[in-house]
């Protein structure tokens, strides 16, 4: 029995390991991003708006960025659990959004890019690590 309990708790630890947050592969995958949207200090709204501080910010609320009413009229404030969803098939959970991305379907791609959007405060910097 000791020994169920040992191997199913080496099974969890790997599973929880398996599944965190890696920051740098996350900017890795930003690059597919990039194509419509930026952060860092230099931020600029371009195809999309600019997602420095991205998270605990009202949907549709980027100064200067041209949303649709749909985003803007959404209700959404972006968390993680909504982020992800979004993320995954963004037509799906905003109808009428502008934003023409297929969505990115795997977990540890969108847990790493949450990692490194996490990164950014409202002002494109880094929080110390």
């Amino acid at each position: 029995m000791r020994s169920f309990v040992l191997s199913a708790a080496l099974l969890l630890l790997g599973f929880g390991q398996a599944q965190a947050q890696d920051a740098a592969a996350g900017e890795k995958v930003f690059t597919q991003c990039r194509a419509c949207h930026q952060v860092g200090p230099n931020a600029k709204n371009a195809v999309g708006p600019v997602l420095n501080g991205l998270f605990g910010r009202q949907a549709g609320t980027v100064e200067g960025y041209n949303y649709s009413a749909a985003n803007k009229n959404s209700g959404i404030t972006w968390d993680e659990a909504t982020f992800r969803e979004y993320i995954q098939n963004p037509r799906a959970k905003i109808p009428g959004t502008k934003m023409i991305y297929a969505g990115l379907k795997d977990e540890k791609r969108i847990n790493d890019l949450i990692a490194y959007l996490k990164q950014f405060d409202a002002q494109g910097q880094k929080a110390s690590q």
